[in-house]
């Protein structure tokens, strides 16, 4: 990799973005899809400072339990503050941590990148969250008693119905709200249900983009028959319409291609090859505001392989207005018209197996510094 990284820091020469590193991962027998994941994650940007900043309050906590949070702002400090501008870090608390606390990441099996960084995610939500509630808890126990009667009602209520879900700094960096709604025919009734999402799984279609993808995501659908909606108003089942909007789009919003589907007459699921377009520069326009929200293309995350219980992951990673390629341990420069090869083959039979499975952007109004 010394030749590998020397070879990048040639290529960016003068270039090479001041305080950044670009640093492979090492595998520990298939865990690419780990390794592909973590790098877009430390190239998103907001993130990284949020959990290093994390990392830097919270030394003296770091050093007791460790968790996955912990172990991830550990790896993240550590390719951040290498003296090298290039090479390999070996992730192996992470990896040994990540396989302790979830079986299914334990054996040597193909496993798969979105499974992983949903499992992440809100793995570190739950350790946020937890850690706030005992500081809470702490503050409650060590405050003076009258400021204990004083908070009391407020207290009483926050844990009874009226208590405020926990923001974390992941769910500002991810979290988006999809808003459900569903219209009586009868009535007209419009009954709206809000449901928050970490990402979008969206059906793929063959010769498509992500851009239809997201209108058939939002696409109005009828319930009727055996479908009926139960109209509170009409008090009886109803033919209605129903369709999914985005009411809050996320800071950074990440796109999971369902690459991998059941296939009824094969009893097993089957990879879809087909050729998806995702643009570098994204407009959002199933919002309910039906304001075109603009985002720009950092990461993605490549799966390379034909089948699903096969194959490798990769990573295309966009930095400081430059495009790289993440392979485990090797990293290097490739040109912005690289990523095109990835959106997928046309024909079904393809010797190109490389295919977009995970996207990441990040929103324009808010100060994008990739």
């Amino acid at each position: 990799m010394g030749a590998a990284g020397s070879k990048l820091e040639k290529a960016l020469g003068d270039q090479f973005p001041e305080g950044e590193r670009y640093f492979g991962l090492e595998n520990f027998g298939n865990t690419c899809y780990c390794n592909s994941v973590l790098q877009a994650l430390y190239f998103c940007v907001p993130f990284r400072e949020q959990l290093l900043e994390y990392y830097g309050n919270n030394k003296s906590i770091l050093d007791g339990e460790e968790n996955l949070l912990t172990c991830l702002a550990d790896l993240f400090s550590q390719i951040s503050s290498q003296k090298k501008k290039t090479g390999v870090v070996a992730p192996k608390r992470f990896v040994q941590r990540l396989k302790k606390q979830n079986e299914l990441f334990r054996s040597y099996m193909h496993q798969d990148a979105h499974e992983f960084l949903n499992f992440l995610l809100n793995e570190l939500v739950d350790i946020l969250e937890k850690e706030s509630q005992a500081a809470k808890t702490a503050d409650q126990e060590t405050s003076p008693p009258s400021e204990k009667a004083a908070n009391g009602p407020k207290n009483g209520q926050a844990n009874g119905v009226h208590k405020e879900p926990l923001v974390t700094w992941v769910h500002k960096n991810f979290q988006g709200i999809l808003t459900n709604e569903t219209r009586c025919l009868q009535c007209e009734t419009v009954t709206a249900r809000d449901e928050t999402f970490l990402d979008l799984s969206l059906d793929i279609e063959q010769n498509s983009s992500i851009t239809s993808c997201l209108k058939n995501f939002s696409s109005t659908e009828t319930l009727n028959a055996e479908d009926k909606f139960f109209c509170d108003k009409c008090c009886s089942l109803q033919e209605a319409q129903k369709r999914m909007k985005i009411k809050k789009p996320p800071h950074i919003l990440v796109i999971h291609l369902k690459r991998f589907k059941y296939m009824e007459q094969l009893g097993r699921y089957k990879k879809l090859s087909y050729r998806v377009v995702f643009p570098l520069e994204l407009k959002l326009s199933n919002t309910v505001e039906d304001a075109d929200i603009e985002y720009s293309l950092f990461a993605v995350v490549v799966h390379v392989g034909s089948g699903p219980n096969h194959g490798h992951y990769v990573s295309l990673v966009k930095s400081h207005n430059h495009w790289l390629f993440f392979d485990d341990e090797n990293v290097e420069m490739i040109d912005e018209s690289a990523v095109q090869t990835f959106f997928g083959s046309s024909q079904e039979y393809s010797s190109n197996t490389d295919h977009g499975y995970i996207l990441f952007y990040e929103s324009l109004g808010s100060g994008n510094r990739n």
